[in-house]
Order: C-alpha cells, then structure tokens, then sequence
C-alpha cells in the first residue's frame, strides 16, 4: 500500500534551487548554533586581562578553558546575544542578556571534580553587584573603603545573575573540607605545605653591598628594574620566581634576599573583615575550613561573618542578627548546614591578585571550567612563538 498516496506528485519536477542570500543565511544560523552549542557545553576561549597568575600566565595569553572537565554548566540565564558576555559590544552599560527566563544550577557530568591546584575559570563571587564606572574594582571593597552612599552617589549600581558576572582565573589551592593556613605568604592545605607553582612569583627584599644590580641581566630574566624600588642605595623590593630569587640570591652583589611579609593588619582589608576578631593579613591567614556540601558549622558572634555571605547570598537563605542572636529564614539558629562545596582560589602573583585572602570563598555554581591550552599569546608587540600550544599545569 503507498501510504504516501496522499502527497503532491512532484516527480518530474526541477527542484527550487536556494537563492545565494538564503544559502548565506542558513549557514550563518547553523555556524552561531554550533558555536554556541561548543561554547556551552565543550570550550571556550578565553584572554588573560591581568598579571594576577604571572608567570604561569601572561597578560595577553588566549586560552581554551574545558567545559568538560568538571562538566557544563546549564546556562542559568539563557535568553542572550550569542557570543557576548554581560554587555553589548561597542557599548559600555548595555546589557547583553535579559533576566525574564532564569534556570536554577545545573550541571552536567564531566572527567573529575575541581581539584587542588587546578587552574580554574570562575564567575567572580562579588560581582552581583557592580558600579559600572569601575567594573574592575570589587564594589564590596569600594563600600568598605569609601561608604555606600559615596558608591551609589558616584557610580550606576546594577546587580548580575551568577553566570554573567566577570569571569576570573586563578589557582585553586584548597577544596571543600580542607584546612587553609598561610604562615609568612608559604600556603598550607590540612597542615601540610602546598606545592609552589614554578612559575609563581611573590615580593622579595633584595638586599646589596650598595652596587646597583644589573639592569640588563635583569632585563634577561624578565625581571622589571623598576618594579619596587630602590628604598635606599643598597634595598629594593622585586617580584620574582622561586628560581630567578635562587639566581639573584647567587650574585656577588647581593647581601642577602627574603620573602616581602605584611606586618600590619590595618593596611589590608582581607577576608572575612572582621578586624574585632581576626587581624589577618595576605601573608598570615587562617586556620580557615572551606564549606563542604552537608558539613555543619557552628556559627556565632566569632564565626558568622565567614559564612554570612554564604548563608545569605549563595544559598538563598533570610538571614537576621536580632540582640546578638542570629535568625535564618525567621528561626534561631546556632549551626548551619552547607547546600554547596566551596573552593579557596589563589592568583600565582601571590603579592598582585585579587583572589579569595580579600573575598572569600567560591562556590561550586560559579565554576566555569578548567585552564586547559594557550593558544596564542603576544606581547611587546610580537607573537611569544614558545607559548603556543603549551598546555597549562
């Protein structure tokens, strides 16, 4: 039986040909779809904007970040313009995304789960809230700094859903239900010292016999002459690597040479800034737990404003302190139990990063993707031909 008996007969007749403008067209909307769908759930490119992770990254290198690896995230705002992030191109406040349809977190299964000493991509945990005339700066540290009606009166405030806040990488250093620790700038992770990237740098005291050093030798080692210093004839301050500090320490010149450490808590505003019980600085931190899925903490007066954020913010709860009595979703409570893991991450620049010392933790929502392959990389105006390719470790 021809159970198509009921179609037109065409047979015989030329099929319509596509005019070249249609032909366009129907390419164009396939390439955005696959693109899109790639850049969703497999990779996405990525550029290093600040020398937060010198000299494991450079400003200026172009990455592939692996959606895969922790597994894709479901886009919680999925009514975009393809290819853009939080604005509009050629614009400087116009949105790029519309917040009528929001998803709840999702993710897909991916090769692992984030691990200690990965380089991650995130979404910057204080930016649902932005002053766009500095976007580039924290708005909580602003707040601090300068007072909320200050930022309000000088700045336009807008908040941002999760995943179209400012994308960030650093170095995870601590996952959840670890111990973090920071003695003189040197990281430990449940009492044990954490490995120290060979690429990292932190802030040296260099100290000489009076003689200048080198300025090409320096200059050879990428290191900056003028970075920090001189203080006097014979003491500069630079950022070095482990092993270009291990080099200049062997100069005949120089007299002695030891890590840059923070004395005064006052100068630094780091987390969690509560300085009527804790007088931390970026060198000397913690102990610190990270919040683990199921863990139950205490909270008090001493141990709230570790986790207000978290309480309040990132899982959704009303949170109210009454008299001293802490209230969440209008019950008293003396303890609380975590929705989410949370991650500690730390840029290799340990002295020029803005990373969780100053605002905390991440959690596992705002987790984008792992660091994977530079693929392009430039700077001093040419192309840096020994960085292609290089995967990142």
């Amino acid at each position: 039986m021809n159970l198509a008996f009921w179609k037109k007969n065409n047979e015989g007749q030329p099929k319509k040909k596509k005019s070249a403008i249609r032909e366009w067209f129907d390419a164009a909307i396939f390439a955005i779809i696959a693109a899109t769908l790639i850049r969703t759930f497999i990779f996405e490119a990525y550029t290093i904007p600040t020398p937060s992770m010198e000299k494991t990254l450079l400003v200026n290198d172009f990455l592939f970040v692996s959606k895969i690896s922790y597994g894709p995230r479901i886009p919680m705002t999925p009514l975009a313009v393809p290819f853009t992030h939080h604005t509009l191109p050629f614009t400087k406040y116009s949105k790029a995304y519309s917040e009528a349809v929001h998803w709840k977190y999702r993710r897909l299964p991916g090769f692992s789960d984030v691990k200690r000493y990965d380089v991650v991509v995130f979404n910057f945990p204080e930016g649902d809230t932005v002053a766009l005339e500095n976007q580039d700066q924290s708005y909580y540290q602003m707040v601090r700094a300068y007072g909320r009606e200050t930022v309000w009166e000088q700045n336009h405030v807008i908040s941002r859903p999760v995943d179209k806040r400012e994308n960030y990488i650093k170095r995870c250093m601590a996952v959840a239900g670890d111990t973090l620790t920071i003695k003189d700038g040197v990281v430990f992770i449940n009492g044990q010292q954490a490995p120290i990237p060979p690429e990292s740098e932190r802030r040296y005291w260099v100290t000489t016999t009076g003689d200048a050093l080198n300025p090409s030798r320096l200059d050879e080692m990428d290191i900056d002459a003028g970075t920090d210093g001189p203080y006097d004839s014979a003491k500069y301050r630079y950022n070095l690597t482990p092993a270009a500090a291990a080099t200049l320490k062997s100069w005949p010149v120089v007299t002695n040479l030891v890590p840059f450490v923070n004395p005064n808590p006052e100068e630094v505003a780091v987390f969690p800034h509560d300085t009527a019980h804790y007088h931390w600085t970026e060198h000397n931190f913690g102990p610190l737990y990270i919040p683990k899925k199921g863990a139950t903490v205490k909270i008090d007066a001493t141990t709230i404003a570790f986790y207000d954020r978290i309480i309040s913010v990132y899982e959704g709860n009303k949170l109210e302190n009454r008299n001293g009595q802490i209230f969440i979703n209008d019950q008293p409570a003396t303890s609380y139990t975590f929705k989410m893991n949370y991650y500690w991450m730390m840029g290799d620049n340990r002295d020029n990063s803005l990373d969780s010392r100053y605002w905390g933790f991440v959690p596992e929502d705002h987790v984008v993707g792992k660091a994977w392959l530079i693929w392009m990389s430039y700077g001093k105006g040419s192309i840096r031909w020994s960085r292609l390719f290089r995967t990142i470790k």
